[in-house]
């Protein structure tokens, strides 16, 4: 039985915001390995973006990439740093330092970096990690809010500039202990969000991440159903502080893609207030896809909106077997191909067909996916 007129106007209702006036345009159905371009900025969204061949030396892409903006958790690669900075020769890092180190890098573990701010200086630790690699936009938290440690500013170009001491300058325990577990990113960060986007959405594998976010986002519902976390909120920062914007909705990807770590990418962006987390994260996607990355493949598949909260994603295609994970609300996701399974009802409406995303291992129901029809048109078979 076909849903899609009322699916349809759920989705401008849910996914609007979700997916943002593409969907409704249509241009999320677009084939996957579509060719980037230059940067394409959402609407409403307000972006800082570099990319570095270090191939050739040069940026493909520059945008605002001075700019600062509050650096959430990428700042967690300073931390890294501070920590490892001068622990030569041999640079070991004793079982009870990465106990907080590897869930910090690699799941971002606040408490960890909670921890480790609160004991080794706070805000100096951002003052000598700006003099140590000669940062030119970076800068403590205000200081209304010394605790702070994602109120730090950070630009595009800075972040490239970290990774580039990574990968070309630290002694080589630094690099292989920060870029491994970079390379390790899960999927569900600590606190329950899905941080898989911007780049890990957008490449394939090899890369490694540090993601961001802040704001007053809903509830993560990453992990097995019924997983949630504490709503992230920026909404105790000052009205103003020096330039940073404490009030946007925050999401970030940075990290590096291809072989050999041949790109650098570093992608900040602030979004209107009230933004949801599955929009946000749909439109750091598209504007990631965009961009030209030496050295990247782009996943095979078709990009589609979704609709509806706390969408199963299951390891075949039957609500038989407990949920891998939970989609952000309204997101938009890849998919590989489709198939028919169980049948699903939302009643009135029911469909059998369901989509494979690839980038999760698992399937969801195409009654959530934001289509015409029951099957989508353009999607493979699997």
């Amino acid at each position: 039985m076909k849903r899609r007129l009322i699916a349809a106007a759920v989705t401008l209702l849910l996914v609007g915001g979700a997916v943002g006036s593409a969907a409704a345009d249509a241009p999320s159905e677009r084939p996957a390995q579509a060719d980037a371009a230059s940067v394409q900025v959402p609407a409403g969204v307000t972006a800082g973006v570099a990319v570095f061949d270090r191939q050739t030396g040069a940026f493909t892409e520059q945008l605002n990439s001075s700019a600062t903006f509050r650096s959430a958790s990428v700042v967690k690669l300073l931390l890294a740093l501070d920590y490892l900075w001068d622990r030569g020769p041999g640079y070991v890092v004793p079982a009870a330092d990465r106990a907080w180190l590897e869930p910090m890098l690699r799941s971002s573990k606040d408490s960890a970096a909670d921890n480790y701010w609160s004991d080794n200086g706070g805000s100096a630790i951002i003052t000598r990690m700006v003099q140590r690699l000669g940062l030119r936009d970076t800068a403590p938290p205000p200081a209304t809010h010394p605790g702070y440690w994602g109120y730090t500013a950070l630009s595009a170009r800075d972040t490239v500039a970290i990774y580039r001491y990574l990968l070309d300058s630290a002694p080589a325990p630094v690099r292989d202990f920060v870029m491994g577990n970079l390379r390790k990113s899960t999927r569900c960060a600590s606190d329950g969000f899905d941080q898989h986007f911007g780049v890990a959405g957008a490449f394939e594998k090899p890369w490694a991440v540090k993601q961001g976010w802040s704001g007053s986002y809903e509830k993560g519902t990453c992990g097995p159903a019924g997983t949630t976390s504490a709503t992230r909120t920026a909404s105790a920062a000052p009205a103003a502080a020096a330039d940073v914007d404490l009030t946007r909705p925050a999401l970030h990807s940075t990290g590096t893609v291809g072989a050999g770590d041949r790109s650098i990418v570093a992608v900040f962006t602030l979004h209107p207030v009230g933004t949801s987390y599955g929009k946000a994260y749909t439109d750091i996607g598209r504007l990631t896809r965009s961009l030209n990355v030496p050295g990247a493949t782009r996943p095979a598949g078709w990009w589609y909106g979704t609709w509806s909260d706390h969408v199963n994603v299951r390891p075949n295609a039957s609500t038989g077997n407990a949920a891998i994970t939970q989609l952000p609300a309204g997101v938009e996701v890849l998919v590989g191909c489709q198939a028919r399974g169980e049948e699903v009802q939302v009643p009135p409406y029911t469909n059998d067909w369901w989509a494979y995303l690839p980038q999760y291992g698992g399937w969801i129901s195409n009654i959530y996916i934001s289509s015409p029809d029951n099957k989508m048109p353009d999607v493979k078979d699997c």
